[in-house]
């Protein structure tokens, strides 16, 4: 009995050791500076961990979705890597501004200059997108990750709703309902021109109600020097009148 205690105890040891010592996988993902509403632009970081303990991370390469192309792709510099931006032509057109747009970036790849991403950290590669489509509530990446050893893992596994998340997903990025004008600051921007015009009119009623106030103060002085000179007249005539008839 003693025996068999002590072998139970030694299982649920080793279950506790494996688990504490088994690593928590994660995995490339991409993420918006606040938000990423359709129709708008975003700033978009892709994150990238490095899963290995005898390797390092030298290379990211992002694939664009092409079922929703984006006209404007700017990666920001990110030191110690370079950056390579591939285009493509579409199928179809995209028209931005009142122009036709008949190319789109479909890759965009990051090489580390010297040793890249460590073990036991991560690199975020930012990115400004748009304008966000706004017939889909998600854009998909597909990124391959190449480590020093020259391992290649690929994230494009793309996840299903109501499904558990594959073992290597692709980078998914959220999408949120459209700011009133499109790119987030059609609200402030409708606020403060109605300000304008409160503080025009303002200034515009204090103006007439100045110039309102300087005529009839006009008017008084005018009539009463009109008295004035009326009440002179006056008496000058009655002057006149009593020196005639002396």
């Amino acid at each position: 009995m003693k025996a068999s205690r002590i072998a139970a105890a030694g299982a649920v040891a080793g279950v506790a050791v494996l688990a504490v010592s088994s690593p928590c996988f994660a995995h490339v993902s991409v993420q918006p500076e606040g938000e990423a509403a359709k129709g708008g632009y975003a700033v978009v970081g892709f994150k990238v961990p490095n899963e290995r303990d005898n390797a390092s991370t030298t290379k990211l390469e992002v694939t664009f979705p092409s079922d929703h192309p984006l006209s404007s792709v700017q990666p920001q510099p990110v030191e110690g890597w370079d950056i390579k931006i591939t285009k493509s032509r579409l199928a179809t057109p995209l028209e931005v501004h009142g122009k036709k747009i008949d190319e789109a970036v479909s890759k965009v790849t990051w090489t580390a200059k010297g040793d890249g991403i460590q073990p036991g950290f991560f690199q975020k590669f930012p990115v400004s997108v748009g304008t966000l489509p706004e017939d889909t509530d998600q854009l998909v990446f597909k990124a391959l990750q190449t480590y020093s050893n020259k391992e290649v893992v690929r994230w494009i596994e793309v996840p299903q709703e109501g499904q558990e998340e594959p073992e290597n997903p692709a980078p998914v990025l959220a999408l949120t309902a459209p700011a009133e004008d499109g790119h987030g600051h059609g609200a402030a921007a409708d606020d403060k021109a109605s300000d304008d015009a409160e503080k025009t009119s303002a200034e515009t009623t204090a103006a007439s109600d100045d110039d309102a106030g300087g005529t009839d103060t006009t008017a008084r002085v005018l009539g009463v020097v009109g008295i004035v000179v009326g009440a002179a007249g006056v008496a000058y005539g009655v002057l006149a009148g009593r020196r005639r008839t002396a």
